[in-house]
């Protein structure tokens, strides 16, 4: 038996992707730091769903959760989705909280990673989806260390795939931007997580090595940039673009 783990699991779209997996058959370790939150993720996703407290901000915290998701199965999935957004303008940012939204956002990332990666490595192979943001791109008012936060979260996937994808192209990384969703951190107007939550699920069940190192917004993958230089030879050979693939 294989084991999904997924971060920030205790609501949000953390908690919708717990379902989604566990609708599909998929088991689930998800990881929070609220245990009576996870509690209520249980009642939802079902037997399927293991709760783990952990916080991803703590390196002991995430290797003594893993180890545990270890006496549950082995662990082929990781969508590191767990996050912060304090909402803070820059001139009420102390370095203290700043450097604590960074804990989460990249640090668990890289604590998490970390250790599913210990154990993907062996087997060659493994499935890391980084849920990601366009917020590094068009940050938004008071919104500093999680725009940088999130940004430094997207240039880490590129690295991972620049330093393992020749080596071991079937552990495949890649970022996902769900969208703007109805949740804590996202807008009252925004996308139910749970319509996100089976996009995300869709990503991360597909075992597919050419997925390593792509972008993808909410149920599409956004094709890498082209040069000016590029676009321009494109259309002198006649060259039709890229067809994006789609999660629905």
């Amino acid at each position: 038996m294989t084991l999904a783990i997924v971060t920030g699991a205790s609501g949000g779209l953390g908690r919708a992707l717990s379902v989604a997996l566990c609708k599909r058959n998929m088991p689930v370790a998800g990881l929070g730091r609220r245990t009576d939150a996870l509690a209520e993720t249980l009642a939802l996703a079902g037997p399927l769903f293991h709760p783990i407290t952990a916080d991803v901000a703590d390196a002991a915290s995430v290797a003594n959760g893993f180890a545990k998701a270890d006496e549950i199965a082995a662990v082929t999935i990781l969508i590191n989705n767990a996050a912060v957004y304090p909402r803070r303008d820059i001139l009420d940012e102390t370095p203290e909280s700043f450097a604590a939204t960074m804990a989460i956002n990249l640090g668990g990332v890289v604590a998490c990673t970390h250790e599913a990666l210990a154990r993907m490595v062996p087997n060659g192979a493994g499935r890391i989806v980084n849920v990601a943001s366009m917020a590094d791109i068009a940050p938004l008012p008071a919104s500093a260390a999680y725009s940088v936060s999130k940004g430094a979260a997207r240039v880490l996937t590129k690295a991972l795939v620049a330093d393992l994808g020749d080596r071991f192209p079937n552990i495949v990384i890649n970022d996902w931007l769900p969208g703007m969703l109805a949740t804590g951190m996202g807008i009252p107007d925004g996308l139910d997580p749970a319509t996100a939550a089976e996009w995300g699920a869709t990503l991360a069940l597909w075992d597919d090595p050419s997925l390593n190192g792509t972008v993808w917004e909410m149920d599409r993958e956004l094709p890498p940039p082209r040069s000016l230089k590029g676009r321009i030879k494109d259309k002198l050979m006649l060259r039709k673009s890229a067809v994006a693939r789609r999660l629905s």
